[in-house]
């Protein structure tokens, strides 16, 4: 059941009388992290607004930050979300859209605590932009599917229990047509993880390789053939993860470049001054945008929207990053450590601003490049023709490659 906003006040009372039962029978102090977690998700203090007994209430999306504030305040652990990012918001609102409830039972809740990571297994080498003409293929093999093909630049696949995998399963279709969304174990025979080494010594990506690898229907997310709509899904949610994040007025790359500004006058001049001022206004327009995109994921499913904030975030952190470079002159072409790691988040505030800069480059590619977001936006948000497709209709297996 969804709450009126009349009758918000009696249900954001409704849980804090929820947490305090909880954090009664699980001292924080005394109760085991993950057990704590576990608790917490059962009790429908997860996300409130999924449903009862996948982590949820019904509850308004609006009354989270009740929860939230509650749990902080008594000191629980949460569930590290940077880290498990890529569940939280990919793929658990993919799954809980289409899939099955023995689905929802089985990934919901691990994926919540953070017991089993996720990556995304979408883009490859020769389908990046172009994500519709992957070539990945999945053939059907009695009670599952054969797949075989590679993904890159999967983000976390070196820690990942899960992927979300999307896969040709009919070439004779139009591109857009022949899809299938699955769910991927990568602990799976044939699954094989190779690091990707970055412009900033790291490995954060990775390529995968499918060989072979058996996935059973029960794994299949969506209809066959529908893997496109279900992707739609987890790319709309992608963009509001990675552009969408609610952050306090100076937060992120902006008060990094401020406090460099505040603590380094010699370093100041007139030029760098007004390029700050314009970049600090452009980051409060877009934290303003984005707690008004938030409000409007209270009321249904993100939309387009969301490109025009990864669109925004992307230019800023690129901008921000090269005017800290330019700002702290010789300092800023300095580099800590271009070490092989393999790194679980990508931590952009507590690096040097040679990394920050580099590893800005790859805003916007990550989450849709910001090409393939300009045309997201002309088209779905302000009504413009869209640009000539030549093969939208083709079969996927007479398309050049």
């Amino acid at each position: 059941m969804n709450a009126t906003g009349s009758d918000e006040p009696t249900r954001a009372a409704e849980l804090r009388d929820r947490v305090a039962a909880l954090l009664a029978a699980h001292d924080p102090a005394t109760t085991d992290r993950l057990d704590f977690l576990r608790a917490r998700f059962d009790d429908g203090l997860a996300w409130v607004h999924f449903p009862e007994g996948l982590g949820g209430l019904g509850a308004p999306r609006s009354l989270q930050p009740v929860v939230t504030a509650a749990l902080e305040a008594a000191g629980a652990p949460d569930n590290d979300p940077r880290r498990i990012g890529i569940g939280l918001g990919m793929a658990a609102p993919t799954i809980l859209q289409f899939g099955t409830e023995e689905q929802k039972r089985r990934f919901l809740r691990p994926l919540w605590t953070g017991e089993e990571v996720w990556c995304q297994l979408f883009s490859e080498p020769g389908a990046g932009s172009d994500l519709a003409a992957l070539a990945t293929r999945a053939v059907r093999d009695g009670d599952g599917w054969t797949v075989d093909g590679q993904k890159v630049w999967t983000s976390s696949a070196h820690l990942a229990r899960w992927a979300i995998l999307l896969a040709r399963t009919d070439p004779a279709v139009p591109k857009h047509r022949g899809l299938t969304y699955f769910l991927c174990d990568m602990t799976a025979p044939g699954v094989e993880v190779r690091p990707l080494r970055q412009i900033t010594g790291e490995a954060e990506f990775n390529e995968v390789f499918l060989t072979g690898v058996r996935i059973p229907d029960a794994h299949r997310l969506g209809e066959v053939g529908d893997g496109w709509r279900v992707a739609q899904t987890t790319l709309m949610n992608e963009r509001v993860a990675i552009g969408g994040t609610a952050v306090p007025r100076e937060g992120g790359m902006i008060g990094v470049v401020a406090d460099t500004w505040r603590h380094r006058p010699e370093l100041r001049t007139h030029d760098l001054h007004q390029r700050l001022l314009r970049l600090w206004v452009d980051a409060e327009v877009a934290r303003l945008t984005g707690e008004r995109l938030r409000q409007q994921l209270r009321l249904g499913r993100p939309g387009p929207e969301g490109s025009g904030m990864k669109l925004s975030f992307a230019r800023l952190n690129q901008e921000l990053s090269g005017l800290e470079v330019e700002l702290l002159a010789e300092d800023g072409l300095t580099y800590g450590d271009w070490t092989m790691t393999r790194p679980e988040l990508v931590d952009f505030t507590g690096r040097d601003a040679g990394y920050r800069y580099l590893r800005a480059k790859g805003n916007s590619i990550e989450g849709g490049t910001s090409e393939v977001l300009l045309n997201i936006i002309a088209e779905r948000v302000l009504g413009l023709p869209p640009e000539p497709r030549t093969d939208k209709d083709l079969p996927w297996k007479d398309l050049p490659r």
